[in-house]
């Protein structure tokens, strides 16, 4: 008799199905801000959780380390071995990385937007050895921003900066603007500096020094100039673009399409049939030799005479600013600029279009590009920051005599005319827009720039020539003051003598 044997039903076995990921997209609101969050000391489940945290308020954040990134957050405030390992990781940009504590990541998810970047928040690396019979500031100081920093006109570091100014300047002539601000914002924290740099040790942890920079900076240590440098110089194409763009009216894209003519001096210009020089370039070379010397402090105070007696003939309370580089505190400069106006809102049109008259009924007029008053609420906030601004204003060319000037005219010894034409940009802002408009007219370009920058970044908020726009709140800031718009920026007042970035 058979038993049947009892066997078990054996059940195909089948792999499990995947359990589904739903990733979750957030819309993106700071595109011009890349987190990554340091895992050591952090912990991955805790990194997840801030991940999707800082996504959810619209931020990137990259799993993955690269050139890309712009903010590093750490939980380990260790700097030595947090630098140590960043170091390791073959980064090219890390110099240009803001590299911060936690405390940094949890103001911004408490504001909903990237947190303005202080001392507190810096991870900073370890400072270099101090080099026998030298004297360095401590790197932690320096911002990557320069409306962060105070630059004077005493630059300590004039041999690397005035190597760096060749090199942008010949990639600004090649429209290659990314190389060209990145040795424009290298030369900028070098300025800043108050000692020189004497080693490549003393640059580490400084902001906005990649390698293209370091390496014509060690290149300048070891040869005592820059062979890339060197090559600019000499080439024809640097001293042609050079010598055309020194001309009043000549800008890059003129120079270049002369030089590719197959020009080379001013004769060859001025000699050529199919040129048609525009007012102004024929005013520029007429007035060549005078306008292409140094303006004197003394003759842009003289200028100042001038255009107060005139405003003061219509109004008794005229305003006008000296900016540029000499309310920067610069004893000399290439052109004067001020500030006209009046406190009455729409008047100021008035105030510029007599004071023109008035120097033409003077004689002294060698030159006048009148531009009246486009300005209108309408067009706020303005996205293209290196634009003109909308403002009235006029380019001139004056026939400052030598009688007016303390001190008499910087001229050629040989010079017996008595007389020099000078170069004068006249802006008529509106009262309202006055802070504004002395803020960026008086520069740096820098540090507008950067100015700007930080508003944009670290405040989303929109700085211009006209207004400050705050992007969270949807509104204008007012200002009467450039001490108003530094306290809405969150940023230490810095003055005017300081920003000569």
């Amino acid at each position: 008799m058979f038993h049947a044997a009892v066997v078990p039903c054996l059940r195909k076995k089948t792999k499990p199905k995947a359990a589904s990921v739903t990733v979750a997209r957030h819309e993106v609101k700071f595109k011009e801000v890349r987190l990554f969050l340091v895992e050591k000391k952090m912990g991955s489940s805790r990194r997840r959780f801030l991940t999707q945290l800082a996504r959810s308020k619209g931020f990137i954040v990259d799993d993955i380390l690269s050139d890309d990134i712009t903010h590093v957050v750490s939980e380990d405030s260790g700097a030595a071995s947090l630098w140590a390992w960043l170091k390791g990781r073959g980064l090219n940009n890390l110099s240009n990385m803001q590299v911060l504590h936690i405390s940094w990541f949890t103001d911004s998810m408490r504001a909903g937007r990237p947190a303005a970047v202080e001392s507190r928040h810096l991870i900073q690396d370890a400072l270099p050895a101090v080099p026998q019979g030298s004297t360095l500031a401590p790197v932690a100081a320096v911002s990557q921003y320069a409306c962060q920093r105070r630059t004077s006109t005493d630059n300590k570091n004039k041999i690397f900066t005035d190597a760096f100014e060749v090199l942008a300047e010949n990639y600004e002539w090649s429209q290659l603007k990314s190389s060209c601000l990145t040795f424009r914002r290298a030369a900028s924290v070098l300025k800043s500096l108050s000692w020189a740099v004497k080693c490549m040790a003393a640059t580490q942890g400084l902001p906005c020094l990649g390698e293209p920079t370091k390496a014509v900076m060690e290149e300048i240590l070891q040869s005592g100039h820059s062979f890339q440098v060197q090559k600019i110089l000499s080439s024809e194409r640097y001293q042609t673009l050079k010598l055309f763009t020194s001309v009043f009216g000549v800008g890059p894209k003129t120079a270049e399409r002369w030089y590719r003519m197959g020009l080379r001096s001013f004769s060859d210009i001025l000699a050529e049939p199919g040129i048609q020089l525009n007012r102004m370039q024929q005013s520029g070379f007429l007035h060549y030799g005078d306008i292409s010397r140094a303006v004197t402090k003394a003759e842009a105070r003289a200028l100042g005479n001038i255009i107060d007696k005139a405003v003061h003939l219509i109004t008794s309370d005229g305003i006008i600013a000296l900016t540029g580089g000499f309310r920067r505190g610069k004893e000399i400069g290439h052109d004067v600029d001020y500030i006209v106006t009046t406190p009455e809102v729409g008047k100021e049109e008035c105030v510029l279009i007599h004071v023109i008259d008035c120097f033409k009924k003077q004689g002294i007029v060698l030159y006048c590009d009148y531009q009246p008053s486009t300005f209108h609420i309408s067009k706020l906030p303005c996205q293209k920051y290196d634009a003109m601004d909308y403002f009235a204003k006029c380019f001139l060319i004056l026939r400052l005599e030598a009688s007016q000037v303390d001190g008499g005219l910087s001229c050629d010894e040989d010079d017996n005319r008595g007389w020099k034409a000078v170069r004068l940009d006249l802006v008529s802002p509106p009262m309202d827009r006055y802070a504004f408009a002395l803020l960026g007219w008086t520069g740096s370009t820098q540090f507008d720039r950067d100015l700007r920058r930080f508003a944009r970044l670290e405040k989303r908020m929109i700085l211009d020539n006209h207004a400050l726009y705050d992007k969270t709140k949807r509104e204008f800031l007012a200002a009467t003051t450039e001490e108003d718009i530094f306290a809405h920026l969150g940023l230490e007042y810095i003055e005017p003598w300081q920003r000569n970035a």
